[in-house]
């Protein structure tokens, strides 16, 4: 297929590049419906091409002179899906929002910008999306310009199981207020069950622009809308195992396993990157244990979100019932009425949840026989737990495969386990149904043609190389291809190890380096490997490579910047800054990718 490069009539350079990578995250017929709705806009004002704009998707009349920008930035979707809801109601309240994703955002326009909805998810401890790091660095550096024009609100995402709750949103409301901006509605702080408390701040903050045009969105604009697959996370599709197998060896020092669900007849689509979502279920021996704790039965009714159900359905499939949160903590604080747990304040109170789980709480303050409601209003939603898709949809067709760590350590004398990833080890064997749908990950995609790629991951963080990998080998793509993956032991941990092989032996993969850090004397890690082939990597990089990075956010990721500075500095020539500018001109265009966790 021959690509043209056309730059329409008035486009600049980022409106062009917005409007590729739109074009190219469509499907077929959701590109061809588009086509029609903006040649309805661009016609609008023609009587006899009106036909051409979708029913209830009119151009609405802006509310007031000043401009609307709605930023996002999201780490696993929600922050991207709460900013397009927020667009939505804003166009139905008469306003004319731009919505933009903080990576496609030029931070230099903020002193430009009138009226800013911001809608920030927290990464880890405290820190912005990967993919917000740059707006974030511009923000907070001596560059960022007085904002005193600017009026803002921000709706921060989080998980409150994390020390630094909602600390990306809190970071760039404050910064915003010290740079002069004025705060049109308070933050709002949102756990994982942000559904309620987001579409409150919605409502407010627009209001607050314009009080007069709050209306409901048609419900023709609903309907006007390309449908996606029908099964999301609202409806995840049933999908069953077909094969569950640990990857590491005997003797291995941690479990890895591959895991392979039929997709036949969901209809879902994925690209290599994407990850999949997986709807887990608690341990029924766990919701036993808290239970007994309680001194219920968990056949005792119970009414959630309107559904009636009963105590022992919500705790084994509805509800968050391992890692303690402060918000189950003032809850059983105020059922309990124990003083040590209504004294718990600052460090004391983070070390206390940190190293104790909901049922070493219910043991150690007991209340035999509460009501139901009473704990349950201190419980979250039970959430999916996301998985990098290892398999391609083009190879292997209705089947998508993942590659699980095993989350297993010791807690006040027992052995606990990870949510989903102790319902694969132990609980998900062949037949099992477990609900999945699919998270889009744009901004970790193979590129065009035959450009050559290096792939850098450490453990898990190798399952989207080898969807990679077998995209490319299906595709027939002939670009050269460079894989450097670390583990703990060779013997053991060498995952997928005949899979490279073999494509070594094909030349879908041109070269591998691998590092096993618990085989030596000394640590050896991935970072250790690129910067022995320092020469080589900064030649792929001159030579238009594409660069990718997966697995842990806190270690990982960081070691393998700095290494790749020091690679840049070091071969090309340069200075730390000038390395820091040219790896940031690598992410600018897309050629440095992060999926991090």
């Amino acid at each position: 297929m021959t690509v043209v490069e056309f730059n329409g009539p008035g486009l600049s350079e980022e409106q062009w590049r917005t409007m590729r990578a739109v074009a190219t995250a469509l499907k077929p017929q959701q590109a061809l419906w588009l086509s029609g709705y903006f040649a309805g806009l661009a016609d609008a004002g023609r009587p006899e091409a009106a036909h051409l704009v979708p029913a209830g998707l009119e151009p609405a009349p802006a509310a007031a002179a000043r401009t609307l920008t709605i930023l996002y930035g999201s780490e696993t979707g929600n922050g991207k899906r709460l900013a397009a809801r927020l667009a939505e109601r804003a166009h139905a309240a008469g306003l004319a929002p731009v919505l933009t994703d903080m990576a496609d955002y030029k931070p230099r326009r903020l002193k430009e910008e009138q009226d800013l909805l911001i809608v920030a998810s927290t990464h880890g401890e405290g820190a912005p999306p990967t993919s917000a790091a740059g707006f974030f660095e511009f923000v907070e550096g001596r560059k960022a310009p007085r904002l005193e024009g600017l009026r803002y609100a921000v709706l921060a995402l989080g998980d409150s199981t994390y020390e630094f709750f909602c600390g990306a949103g809190r970071r760039i409301d404050d910064r915003l207020a010290a740079l002069g901006a004025e705060r049109l509605h308070e933050r709002v702080d949102c756990d994982v069950d942000y559904d309620d408390p987001a579409a409150a701040w919605i409502e407010t903050a627009l209001a607050a622009l314009a009080p007069a045009r709050t209306a409901a969105v048609p419900a023709a604009a609903a309907s006007a809308t390309p449908s996606a697959a029908a099964y999301d996370r609202q409806n995840p599709f049933p999908a069953i195992v077909i094969e569950n197998l640990a990857l590491t060896g005997r003797g291995s020092s941690k479990e890895t396993r591959h895991v392979e669900l039929s997709l036949e007849g969901s209809g879902l689509a994925f690209a290599p990157g994407d990850a999949l979502g997986v709807m887990p279920r608690n341990d029924p021996a766990l919701v036993e244990g808290l239970l007994s704790a309680l001194g219920l039965s968990g056949g005792e009714a119970l009414t959630l979100k309107g559904e009636a159900t009963t105590l022992g359905e919500a705790l084994e499939g509805v509800l968050e019932i391992t890692a303690a949160t402060p918000r189950f903590l003032d809850q059983w604080a105020e059922v309990t009425g124990a003083p040590a747990l209504k004294e718990l304040a600052g460090d004391a109170r983070s070390a206390f949840l940190r190293e104790n789980h909901v049922i070493d709480i219910l043991r150690r303050y007991p209340a035999n026989g509460i009501d139901p409601a009473a704990l349950v209003a201190g419980l979250r939603p039970l959430q999916p737990r996301l998985y990098s898709i290892a398999s391609s949809a083009t190879a292997v067709p209705d089947e998508v495969h993942l590659t699980v760590s095993t989350v297993r350590y010791g807690l006040n004398g027992e052995e606990r386990h990870g949510v989903a990833s102790g319902q694969f080890s132990r609980r998900a064997g062949p037949e099992t149904v477990l609900p999945v749908y699919v998270q889009e990950n744009p901004r970790f995609r193979l590129p065009e043609g035959d450009a050559p790629i290096i792939m850098i991951g450490a453990g898990t963080g190798v399952a989207p190389y080898r969807a990679f990998l077998q995209e490319r080998e299906a595709q027939g793509a002939k670009g050269r291809a460079w894989l450097f993956f670390g583990e703990r032991n060779f013997d053991s941990d060498f995952l997928y190890q005949s899979e490279w092989q073999g494509f070594l032996k094909d030349g879908v993969l041109s070269r591998m380096n691998v590092a096993f850090s618990r085989d030596g004397a000394q640590k050896t890690y991935v970072q250790h490997r690129l910067l022995e082939e320092a020469r080589d990597v900064h030649a792929w990089l001159e030579g238009g490579a594409h660069l990718y990075v997966c697995g842990d956010g806190a270690k990982l990721a960081p070691d393998v910047y700095r290494a790749l500075t020091a690679i840049v500095a070091k071969a090309g020539g340069r200075g730390k800054a000038a390395a820091e500018d040219y790896l940031a001109a690598l992410r600018e265009s897309r050629r440095y990718q992060i999926d991090v966790y």
